[in-house]
């Protein structure tokens, strides 16, 4: 009789004890359940900023003075870019008139980049995906700009051409004093037809990149260490600077700016290097669509694959943070974009006797 009367207490007993071991498993279950949502909304908002940061056409701080309604940045370039706004634009003499013979001479320079194996990429644990894995590649000598392509350049190919100017130049011209600045607000096929006119063509990336680092790997052009003092980048000027300035940021092989200034135009098509471990659909181009009447009133958008691929620009910028100016770091945008951070440099191949 006694233990016939315990068995019940022994069961609801135990009946408490399940019931609180569920009531923490599903609390724990709903902790992580809410943890796992968290990352997942902060991993899509890094790789949505990602995709925004090419799209870019003025800095967020100017925006009281650059109100404009959503969309209105890409449709003025848009409009630029199919001639549909003509703006006069120097004579080849004007052009010609910009700069001494000695400063056209300068920037006229190529270096030669010699054959041979060098590191590309990186296995560095904070490293972006698209970076990723560090690997060997054997390049042929080729030459590359000393610098960045300037105003000045980029008016005598306008003058000779009658291709568009800038969208930020000033009724077609330079901005006084920034004739030896890189010239910004280009697109790539903007940075194809100067190449072409002036008898060269876009480097690839990985000519850019060991250029850059040189055969042995360098994080920056200079070195290992980031050293604020030897480029233009997080906005420690403001703006973009004469290509000339940074003389203590070339590389080893004396190529100026390839870190800050302008992020640089390549001529290769964003793809995951050879044994990457990033999704596919990290490297799909993508458009921002409104799937929906309620999200296009509210100006919601989703991200969805398209046809067509992004291109590779490479150095960082005059806005980057400074860990996005290391020489193997890849940014990317879409070929018919523009930005006022957007530069580039031109290459050929090594002249043979």
């Amino acid at each position: 009789m006694t233990s016939t009367r315990a068995l019940p207490r022994m069961d609801d007993a135990i009946r408490q004890r399940r019931k609180r071991y569920l009531t923490a498993t599903i609390i724990t279950c709903i902790a992580l359940a809410m943890v796992g949502g968290s990352l997942h909304i902060v991993q899509l908002g890094a790789k949505r900023m990602e995709e925004m940061r090419g799209k870019a056409g003025y800095d967020v701080s100017d925006m009281r003075s650059r109100i404009r309604a959503a969309g209105e940045e890409l449709h003025r370039h848009r409009i630029h870019e199919e001639g549909q706004v003509f703006v006069a634009s120097y004579t080849v003499e004007e052009a010609e008139a910009l700069l001494t013979p000695e400063q056209w001479g300068e920037l006229a320079m190529m270096v030669t980049i010699p054959a041979g194996e060098f590191i590309m990429g990186t296995n560095r644990q904070r490293g972006a995906v698209q970076d990723q894995p560090e690997h060997r590649i054997s390049l042929p000598a080729f030459r590359i700009d000393k610098y960045p392509v300037t105003n000045a350049q980029y008016a005598r190919f306008v003058a000779a051409t009658g291709h568009r100017p800038p969208l930020n130049w000033d009724q077609g011209k330079i901005r006084p004093g920034s004739e030896l600045h890189p010239v910004t607000m280009v697109s790539w096929h903007d940075a194809t037809a100067y190449a072409l006119w002036a008898g060269k063509r876009l480097p690839t990336e990985a000519e850019w990149e060991k250029a850059a680092r040189g055969p042995n790997g360098k994080r920056w052009p200079w070195g290992d260490l980031m050293d604020a003092a030897r480029l233009n980048t997080y906005y420690n000027v403001g703006r973009t600077t004469e290509v000339t300035r940074y003389v203590s940021g070339a590389s080893e092989y004396g190529v100026m700016d390839l870190a800050g200034n302008v992020s640089e135009w390549t001529n290769d098509n964003f793809r995951p290097y050879p044994g990457s471990d990033a999704p596919p659909e990290f490297f799909e181009g993508k458009v921002a669509v409104a799937t929906t009447p309620l999200d296009e009133a509210m100006q919601v958008v989703d991200l969805v694959p398209v046809d067509g691929s992004y291109k590779v620009l490479r150095g960082g910028s005059w806005k980057s943070d400074p860990f996005s100016t290391a020489a193997y770091h890849r940014n990317y945008s879409w070929p018919h974009y523009a930005s006022d951070f957007f530069g580039f440099r031109t290459a050929a191949d090594a002249v043979t006797e």
